[in-house]
């Protein structure tokens, strides 16, 4: 099984050619208000970790999600889930 730090590392390279030039990346960095991430983008990227890790990320999760590390552990929840380990 997939750990929490290792989908917070294929997420952050995801994000590494969606980011503005020079912005170093962190677990806590804004996604939209630092990355300047549109609707668009996030989506696609929300398509690109449900084909990475075979599962589907309700729309209503990102209204709590804002940085990375926020979003590796609602997609580290939803694979406990897939994998039927309720925790």
């Amino acid at each position: 099984m997939i750990s929490q730090e290792q989908i917070l590392e294929r997420l952050l390279a995801y994000l590494r050619p969606l980011a503005p030039p020079g912005t170093p990346l962190h677990p806590d960095i804004g996604l939209k208000q630092e990355l300047g991430l549109d609707s668009v983008k996030v989506m696609d990227l929300l398509m690109e970790l449900e084909d990475e890790f075979d599962i589907s990320i309700p729309l209503n999760v990102l209204a709590d999600v804002h940085t990375p590390a926020e979003l590796a552990r609602a997609v580290f929840s939803l694979t406990e889930h897939a994998d039927g380990l309720v925790r």
